[in-house]
């Protein structure tokens, strides 16, 4: 039976996680000193960002080798270490592979063009209009050749051909590298870029909105030729006989009803109109019908629920600091993959950056370091200067939350405890306007997205767990809270999925 229907991934970004050596950047053997950390939390599996060999100009995910650890992280044995440690604690360890684009410093670039997707200009200009997603043209002009290449990203990530039969075979052999190394699965890093429109077609002018949030730019157009390709299945196929039974999750930036047919050979696919809803409950309830809607032709469920990530702004600065405990009640009590990235679980927020910028996409204030201990200036992450100075150390550690019931600390751990009680399907219910309910099997789920107290769903139900004392109090759901409980009463399902309880539940 595979270990992950319900499991909860940590995702660590290896350079703000935990420095061991001083130097300031977090390191592999960091991880593995804090590993006692995440698997006191409760989590199943560490998911971390890329560690492989890197001139950083997308910060790790431009790969220079993939069968290789960036020096600044450690080495190949310092991540046996870690892998055999984390097993020993129960944990399984995911890899992020890259698999779209290479750094142009990967020696592929120079040893093997052929496989870089490659053409020849219109005029002066590139081959076609396709905007790259950061933005500019998604070509640039390779001063040797005189040809055109492909980069969905930066100009120093280019694309790789995934119709050259040798790119597939070189990507199966760094999932085997990985895998016999003991690694337990990969985040698979976008791949609605994967391949694309074999006779470079122009995008048209965008006509109506995506459904998820876009740089202004690369908004302009609608990405009908440049992303999305309906051969991507053949090369997730390829993936999937070279991972065989490992878990495999994709990052696939689609509104969900695209998804499906990525889904066929993935374990699960992140949710990204949940992570992107916004705090209300019409439109949380909607994002968590549609991306639970995603599944395999056998109709099994493949969302990967996730509220922050190395990429976007933090839970806290997106929904409210008021709603961090309910957003946590929210993720942890959805069936399947649930993904936490560090400092979720003590509410940590964005920082202000730095003022030289490191990520040219302007990312660094989502990549401050985990805040282990009240320190202001190291936050126990470094004895040295820190890459990045903590946020607000002084209000949110580890060490002051471990040890106090009511911390968010203690809610994440509770939570995770409580997953194995909520079984079934999601059954979304009828509640009061402003809150979100449903049930998984006899337990009811109810998040109030409003400013003001709302009645529970579940009249008369046993509460199991609020995200703060007094969140429900006489039969209501205090504001910006959220509630577990049981019933012994039937739920009653309409056709369309929605359901009310014995009692109405308004």
């Amino acid at each position: 039976m595979n270990w992950w229907p319900d499991a909860v991934i940590y995702q660590a970004y290896p350079r703000s996680f935990m420095d061991y050596n001083g130097d300031g950047i977090g390191d592999l053997r960091g991880i593995e000193s804090r590993l006692d950390h995440i698997a006191e939390l409760g989590a199943a599996a560490l998911w971390m960002s890329p560690i492989h060999p890197s001139p950083l100009a997308d910060f790790g995910y431009d790969v220079a080798d993939y069968q290789a650890v960036d020096p600044a992280y450690g080495s190949l044995e310092d991540f046996d270490r870690l892998v055999a440690a984390a097993h020993a604690r129960g944990l399984r360890v995911l890899m992020d592979l890259v698999p779209c684009h290479t750094s142009i410093e990967h020696p592929w670039f120079t040893e093997h063009p052929e496989y870089y997707l490659w053409a020849d200009g219109r005029g002066d200009g590139p081959p076609n209009n396709w905007i790259a997603t950061f933005g500019g043209p998604a070509w640039t002009r390779d001063e040797r050749s005189g040809r055109w290449y492909l980069h969905s990203f930066y100009p120093e990530q280019p694309d790789l051909d995934w119709r050259n039969p040798a790119v597939v075979a070189a990507m199966q052999e760094v999932l085997r590298f990985w895998l016999d190394r003991g690694v337990d699965g990969f985040r698979l890093d976008a791949l609605d870029r994967l391949l694309k429109d074999a006779q470079l077609r122009d995008d048209p002018p965008a006509s109506a909105p995506f459904g998820l949030p876009l740089p202004a730019q690369y908004a302009q157009l609608e990405h009908l030729h440049s992303t999305n390709a309906a051969d991507i299945p053949d090369a997730i196929a390829a993936l999937r006989r070279a991972a065989g039974d490992a878990l495999l999750v994709g990052e696939i930036y689609l509104p969900a009803a695209q998804v499906a047919p990525y889904v066929a050979d993935l374990d699960a696919a992140f949710a990204f109109e949940l992570f992107h809803s916004d705090w209300n409950a019409k439109s949380l309830r909607a994002a968590i019908e549609a991306c639970s809607a995603v599944g395999d032709q056998n109709g099994a469920a493949k969302a990967a629920w996730v509220f922050s990530n190395h990429d976007f702004s933090r839970l806290p600065n997106r929904f409210g600091p008021e709603n961090v405990r309910a957003a946590a009640l929210l993720l942890l009590t959805l069936p399947g993959l649930a993904f936490i990235y560090q400092g979720d679980e003590i509410g940590q927020v964005d920082g202000p950056g730095s003022q030289r910028p490191y990520d040219r996409a302007g990312r660094d204030p989502f990549r401050h370091p985990m805040q282990w201990e009240p320190e202001p200036a190291r936050a126990g992450f470094t004895t040295g200067d820190p890459w990045l100075a903590p946020v607000d150390a002084a209000e949110r550690s580890v060490a002051v939350q471990r040890g106090d019931p009511r911390s968010v600390l203690s809610l994440y751990r509770e939570l995770i405890a409580l997953r194995p009680q909520l079984t079934g399907a999601l059954r979304m219910l009828e509640a009061a306007e402003g809150v979100v309910a449903y049930a998984r099997g006899n337990h009811v789920v109810a998040i109030n997205a409003s400013a003001q107290s709302r009645p529970l769903p579940a009249a008369g139900g046993q509460t199991v767990l609020e995200t703060a004392p007094g969140a429900t109090h006489g039969g209501r759901l205090r504001a910006h809270a959220g509630a577990i409980c049981r019933t012994t009463e039937p739920i009653v399902t309409s056709a369309a999925g929605s359901g009310r309880l014995g009692h109405g539940g308004r």
